[in-house]
């Protein structure tokens, strides 16, 4: 993890941050802009503060109970869990000028007692654990271990732009390293602490930051030049940007959401990436859907889902999430893979995607899907599991239209 401890300064930091996520709600990302706002933070220290703040995240839980603090104390008891961290990784304290003390023979008591515990050990909340199990069944166990683990950092080759040997070559010219990715014919993993985003590189619209499983789903979409796609649940877009790469700048590529912020995101990005095809579109009512029925050669769907196969990445998720808000999920993700199919012309195929693991967001969102439209037929479909993979976890399935 680290090899020396956090300053004080980083110490109070992290608290700060865990305060703002725990306490307030706030997302974790959002947290991290706020506080890092105006400081003059070398990356080195700022990877740093990330990289502990997301570890205790993952296994929030386990630190709480090590340290006898509960997440909502953070701002009043966060010195104690911060000294807890540190013990746990086997580092100095922090030598903070105010600090509560841990009992050292209660915490090691309480640390042989976590062991016992699979689910506590791994950072996993009760809920979640009996989801995984219900769902998953003994595949359950290595998922939840991997969730707890630090991401990788991996991006994409701008194929536009770069190959991914040239963008490999100019990386190592500004003191960034990577390695290909074995099976990810686009992705590099970042093996280095740089600043990515204050790269030339960067700056050029070489690359974009994306999972390796992410860049696995856009390029199931095998969109060719010339095609016409449509990437309806786009967000911010990287895999649009990803699609647009593989369409080598020629067709059309539709890019499709609810908000209009997210959008306006993907066009700055697509302008950095030389994206010339790229369109965007708000979802403003189902006319949106309607009007475009039976148009597309591709369409994707990476529909809103639990996120329960990038925790590692969003740890703070697991934290605000509960078991009620999956049937919701579950309704919509119907709603969408039923109303949206409709923009595939016969012959096109739909991509049905999610970031969950969850067969019931999964497999069985297409069977049922299946099962009501004759229209299509399944082609494939793929798990992209977090312990078999060390990417992120995703899903995705192939179904071709073969009538109106």
């Amino acid at each position: 993890m680290l090899n020396s401890p956090l300053s004080p300064s980083s110490t109070e930091l992290v608290i700060s941050v865990l305060d703002m996520v725990l306490s307030e709600g706030k997302p974790l990302d959002r947290a991290y802009s706020v506080h890092f706002s105006g400081l003059q933070l070398a990356p080195s220290e700022q990877a740093r503060i990330t990289k502990v703040t997301g570890d205790i995240l993952r296994r929030l839980n386990l630190y709480c109970y090590l340290s006898d603090v509960k997440p909502e104390e953070m701002s009043r008891l966060g010195t104690r869990l911060m000294n807890a961290w540190h013990l746990f990784h086997e580092l100095e304290l922090p030598k903070l000028q105010y600090s509560l003390p841990l009992e050292e023979a209660e915490y090691f008591a309480r640390l042989e007692e976590a062991r016992k515990q699979p689910a506590l050990w791994d950072g996993c909340p009760e809920w979640l654990d009996k989801m995984g199990q219900a769902q998953l069944g003994d595949d359950w166990a290595k998922e939840r271990a991997a969730l707890n683990t630090l991401p990788k950092r991996y991006i994409r080759a701008n194929l536009l732009k770069c190959t991914r040997e040239e963008l490999a070559k100019k990386l190592r010219n500004e003191q960034v390293q990577t390695q290909e990715v074995e099976g990810v014919d686009t992705a590099l993993e970042v093996t280095s602490d740089s600043a990515l985003f204050r790269s030339e590189s960067f700056k050029k619209g070489w690359f974009e930051q994306q999972d390796a499983g992410s860049q696995l789903v856009a390029a199931a979409v095998d969109a060719k030049p010339g095609m016409r796609v449509i990437d309806a649940c786009a967000g911010a877009g990287g895999k649009t940007l990803s699609i647009a790469s593989q369409m080598k700048g020629k067709g059309r590529l539709l890019a499709m959401d609810v908000e209009q912020w997210k959008l306006d995101s993907l066009k700055q990005r697509a302008r950095r990436a030389g994206a010339d095809n790229v369109e965007t579109r708000i979802i403003a009512s189902s006319k949106t859907i309607k009007r475009l029925k039976l148009s597309a050669d591709r369409v994707l769907l990476d529909v809103p889902c639990s996120g329960l196969g990038v925790l590692k990445r969003n740890p703070d998720a697991k934290w605000r999430d509960t078991p009620e808000r999956l049937p919701v999920l579950v309704d919509l993700q119907k709603h969408i893979l039923q109303s949206y199919s409709r923009m595939v012309k016969v012959g096109g195929i739909l991509v049905y995607a999610t970031c969950s693991i969850m067969p019931e967001e999964n497999r069985d969102q297409v069977d049922a899907f299946l099962a009501e439209n004759d229209h299509f037929k399944f082609l494939d479909d793929e798990t992209i599991s977090v312990a078999d993979s060390g990417f992120d976890g995703f899903y995705l399935a192939r179904l071709e239209r073969i009538a109106e």
